[in-house]
């Protein structure tokens, strides 16, 4: 499988050469050559393969004969080594459970996968590589524990000042080894605007690979969890609706992937919080960034999304085919209180506001008598304490995960520019 670079400037590249550089050098993220559907067998009886066996099915075209078939199975088997429940909120309406893993987030599925296949594909290699990644929240404490103590590679994670919760701080700025963090003062969009520029810059860049969702390494697992989700619902014989909390649009493109492989998906709606960009998008039809704004859902706070070029481009860039399955509607932090407020009255079900928001996003979409809706929770409730404990009549109890890093002394350095990022990366 090659992939070429959807700022198509740059030259088709292997599954290898994509991972380990992240990003094109024309600055634009890779995309696959092929997409081949999985057999309609498969599909139709998936009740009868293993999370496992899934997982593989949908991931192999897109690796081809990289990896070998033995130990990419493995990485799989430690990928995907948790549960991913469904919770029934109400009678068409349920939960799917991503924060089982090491880090209480959904983001534990691509960082481990991304993780293993750079361990394996850095095997042998002298030099060391440098792993940079900007997070709004949940990446950066994810990639963390994925990549700690793998041999060769260094991460750096650069985060916005004052604008992740205090547990997610603490998961990204407490665990030394090869894991160094970079307080940024700004924005999501700064720190990731670091990062893409120093993939521009050729001083540095040889030694550089990404472990946000730009990487498809950490993007196309996400495919995962859609099957299994599909796999637990088949026998109620209803359309099923995904409703994605999104900030980076990686998590909902894994989604429309995993339908472009024959996943029988009738719509997905992409929830933001007030960071509107994609909502606006799909009423006008120009697409226009704007600096993000803080809210209560923090990992959702991106204003110019990285992942929604993919999107437009498994829809061919034609906006009405792509408004036939896709929608997306933003909400206030005071709507997903209130959300919070009602899931919970109602079914006693204590979402995270992330989670919230991708319920408000199935009740505006409307489900019909013969559809079924699933959002996802994308985080424990424990990774936004002050806003669960503040808003709902609970009292959180900190799960073991987190219990291990709570106490932790915060490391982190400052930094307010690229100067300042390149300043370390040269050192």
């Amino acid at each position: 499988m090659n992939y070429y670079s959807l700022h198509h400037k740059s030259p088709n590249t292997t599954f290898k050469n994509a991972v380990v550089q992240g990003l094109a050098k024309d600055r634009g993220i890779y995309f696959p050559e092929n997409i081949t559907p999985l057999s309609k067998e498969f599909i139709e009886n998936i009740e009868n393969y293993t999370n496992h066996e899934i997982a593989y099915e949908a991931i192999k075209q897109f690796v081809g004969d990289e990896i070998p078939t033995s130990i990419l199975k493995e990485i799989i088997e430690k990928t995907v080594s948790f549960d991913f429940p469904l919770v029934t909120i109400d009678e068409n309406i349920a939960s799917l459970e991503l924060f089982h893993g090491p880090t209480m987030a959904f983001k534990d599925v691509g960082a481990k996968f991304m993780a293993q296949c750079l361990e394996y594909f850095n095997q042998g290699n002298e030099e060391e590589v440098t792993v940079l990644v900007a997070t709004s929240g949940d990446t950066g404490g994810a990639v963390a524990n994925g990549f700690l103590g793998a041999k060769g590679v260094n991460v750096v994670i650069l985060y916005p000042s004052g604008k992740v919760s205090d547990i997610q701080e603490k998961q990204l700025t407490t665990l030394g080894q090869n894991i160094t963090a970079l307080e940024v003062d700004g924005v999501f969009d700064d720190c990731q605007e670091m990062v893409k520029t120093a993939f521009l810059d050729e001083e540095i860049t040889k030694k550089l690979t990404s472990a946000n969702s730009i990487n498809i390494a950490r993007w196309l697992p996400q495919m995962f969890y859609f099957f299994f989700a599909y796999k637990a619902l088949k026998s109620k014989n209803k359309e099923l609706v995904f409703s994605v909390p999104s900030g980076n649009f990686g998590n909902i493109c894994a989604g429309i992937m995993a339908q472009k492989l024959g996943l029988p998906i009738k719509h997905f709606v992409a929830a933001t919080n007030v960071n509107d960009t994609v909502p606006n998008f799909l009423v006008d039809g120009v697409y226009t960034p704007k600096p993000s704004k803080a809210t209560i859902s923090n990992a959702m706070d991106v204003g110019n999304p990285s992942n929604f070029i993919r999107i437009r481009e498994l829809f061919n860039n034609d906006l009405e085919t792509l408004k036939s399955a896709f929608s997306s509607y933003s909400f206030t932090d005071d709507e997903t209180r209130e959300t919070m407020k009602k899931i919970y009255d109602n079914s006693g079900y204590v979402a995270d506001p992330h989670g919230a928001v991708g319920y408000l996003g199935l009740k505006k979409y409307g489900l019909k008598e013969n559809e079924f809706g699933v959002f996802l929770e994308t985080a424990h409730p424990v990774k936004f304490l002050d806003v669960v404990e503040e808003t709902l009549p609970v009292k959180v109890e900190i799960p073991e995960q987190i219990q291990k890093v709570i106490n932790n002394k915060k490391v982190a350095i400052k930094a307010s520019s690229y100067k300042d990022l390149k300043a370390y990366l040269m050192k």
